[in-house]
């Protein structure tokens, strides 16, 4: 996840925004429960707190939460953010991030925490182990109601039936092996930044919890570029190829299934047909956003740092607004 958000790209989407409301079929039929999806919550648990204390999802014993990784990490409450999530138990479902990941590696011992983490109390709690283990059994990628939520990105040649397929072979594979420290650390790396359904072991799976965790851009041949973190449209770039947004590759394979991710918040709120960006850089001052996908319906939670007394007043709800 990225700092600045460009303001620039969320208007030139705006026309986009408005032929959503105009399209009701391309919205998922009818379901039951309710189900919201959350963007990145990266620790900020005063934000999480209001959001699930807002009148739609408190009424609403019944409803389920979707939250698209990065849970923990830069915010100020990862601990009490990772805990009320657990506590949740079978409403939510929850896939890793990036920083979710991360945590993993550092509490594997590879990887160092970084000046910005807020992972350390996690890691020096009594119930770290506890903590360590429901992070690493949780998925990469989850499919239902003709929703696929990703934390980042689909390769280009990846259906939705694929991308699931992929996420429960690393799952199973690595993160959930009894030498999960082992096989994680050799995971981790840049390259192959492509991808070839012959790759085996460890190239095979890093390519895979690259593209579901950490992928943005790619060149127009589908490979993965992890250079450019701010959001497009993109300055001219000398000596490199042209980029793209993973989402805008011509002929991706997933572009019949409505997608939901977060991860990008430079790139911000976008709302299509068969896309959800909801990574709205609440950990960076913005808003936490939740979306509930039977209508679309949208709340936002802006970033303060005070108490959760008086969440009505804190809670910035668009009305009525169901795009």
């Amino acid at each position: 996840m990225s700092k600045k958000a460009n303001k620039s790209f969320t208007k030139s989407y705006a026309v986009q925004d408005v032929a959503v409301k105009h399209t009701p079929n391309l919205i998922a039929p009818p379901v039951s429960p309710n189900i919201w999806v959350v963007g990145d919550v990266q620790g900020c648990y005063l934000q999480l707190e209001s959001l699930l204390n807002h009148p739609e999802i408190r009424d609403d014993p019944d409803c389920k939460i979707w939250f698209a990784g990065d849970i923990i990490n830069r915010g100020r409450n990862s601990l009490k953010t990772l805990k009320r999530i657990m506590d949740l138990g079978d409403r939510a479902i929850t896939i890793l991030g990036n920083h979710d990941i991360h945590l993993l590696a550092v509490a594997a011992g590879f990887r160092r925490e970084h000046h910005t983490d807020t992972i350390g109390e996690i890691l020096k709690s009594k119930r770290r182990d506890e903590y360590i283990e429901w992070i690493r059994h949780r998925p990469l990628a989850h499919y239902e109601f003709e929703h696929l939520m990703v934390h980042a990105g689909v390769m280009q040649s990846w259906t939705a039936d694929k991308t699931i397929e992929l996420a429960e072979e690393v799952s199973n594979k690595v993160l959930k092996a009894d030498n999960w420290q082992q096989k994680l650390k050799t995971v981790f790396g840049n390259s192959p930044n492509y991808w070839d359904d012959s790759f085996k072991g460890s190239k095979r799976y890093r390519v895979i919890i690259n593209a579901l965790t950490r992928m943005r851009m790619c060149n127009l041949d589908g490979s993965m570029d992890f250079d450019y973190k701010g959001a497009p449209p993109l300055p001219p770039i000398h000596g490199k190829a042209k980029v793209l947004p993973w989402f805008e590759l011509p002929n991706r394979q997933s572009a019949d299934t409505t997608i939901v991710f977060g991860h990008w918040s430079t790139l911000g709120l976008l709302i299509r047909p068969r896309l959800l960006a909801l990574d709205t850089g609440c950990v960076w001052g913005g808003r936490l956003s939740a979306m509930r996908i039977n209508d679309r319906k949208l709340i936002q939670i802006p970033y303060f740092e005070d108490s959760v007394e008086n969440l009505s007043s804190r809670i910035w709800t668009m009305k009525n607004n169901r795009i």
